[in-house]
């Protein structure tokens, strides 16, 4: 089955057009199912629910969290159904099985004032805190995903319309806007870096800022401000959405904004915005403690 798992995967690269994080990932997630079966002494084309049930036993043996054993199942699910079209198999016996409810959990997010602490941090200036200004910005004002930010080029970016456009995943394209802030920073920092076409963040080299360079000019932002969460540039996108949803932002927006497939998926920062409206509550309706609500802080 070893060609027909490569041929699975050329399909996705191809015609899904799925990542090549995506592919690698369903890569291993298939070689691991593969490896399951063959200590068993079972065929993979003769595999049955009960085996794949077994499967996902022996995964949560390993610890593993519900998120990641729902994708290994969703990725066998895929290549099975894949295999049916083709005529190699007769059923998919991963279809019969369900997954683990995977807890839903809380967003990690920057209340609006520890947001602007890190961005208005104050340092010696340089070409690199321009860029760094300039990144940090970019992250709160647009919410894109780290791997976005580090493919964006200089020409992906319309200064005059203060917008970005962004390759999101599954390849799907939307146009972001930015705000002043993001805008006064990105002109410092391209007076520096010069307007040659290529990516808009560069390290020392003159290369393409690396997803985990952007992870430390976060992580280092968030220490010169003097911030002791634990902040990633995820944090910054969870931000975004969040302060969009308590200032008055439908659902709908946030999800184009994010470029989020479904609607969902965007749901989990309802959370953030009632409880918002809770403590908004508490604090402006001059019976809310007389009639018996408990205060926030006790809920």
């Amino acid at each position: 089955m070893k060609a027909a798992a490569d041929a699975f995967l050329r399909h996705l690269a191809v015609e899904r057009d799925a990542s090549p994080h995506t592919v690698r990932a369903y890569r291993r997630d298939l070689a691991d199912f593969a490896a399951f079966l063959a200590a068993r002494g079972e065929d993979v084309g003769r595999a049955d629910a009960r085996a794949v049930r077994a499967w996902l036993a022996a995964l949560h043996a390993r610890r593993l969290e519900p998120a990641s054993v729902s994708r290994k199942l969703a990725a066998v699910r895929s290549w099975f159904r894949f295999l049916v079209r083709r005529g190699e198999v007769e059923r998919n016996p991963a279809r019969e099985v369900r997954g683990p409810r995977a807890a839903r959990k809380l967003v990690s997010f920057l209340p609006i004032p520890e947001a602007a602490t890190l961005l208005d941090r104050r340092g010696p200036s340089g070409g690199w805190r321009e860029r760094d200004d300039a990144l940090l910005e970019l992250l709160y004002a647009s919410g894109l995903r780290v791997a976005e930010l580090a493919a964006l080029d200089l020409d992906a970016v319309d200064r005059q319309e203060q917008t970005v456009r962004v390759l999101g995943k599954g390849r799907k394209e939307r146009i972001v806007p930015y705000g002043t802030a993001a805008a006064r920073a990105l002109q410092g920092w391209l007076s520096r870096r010069g307007e040659a076409a290529g990516a808009l963040f560069v390290n020392r080299r003159g290369g393409r800022l690396s997803v985990r360079s952007i992870h430390a000019t976060v992580r280092r932002g968030a220490r010169a401000a003097g911030l002791t969460r634990r902040v990633t540039p995820h944090t910054l996108r969870h931000s975004f959405a969040t302060h969009l949803l308590d200032r008055g932002a439908d659902l709908r927006t946030i999800q184009e904004l994010l470029g989020h497939s479904r609607l969902s998926t965007t749901q989990r920062y309802t959370h953030v915005a009632a409880d918002q409206l809770l403590k908004v509550y508490d604090r402006a309706h001059p019976r809310a403690q007389a009639g018996g609500r408990p205060p926030a802080a006790a809920r």
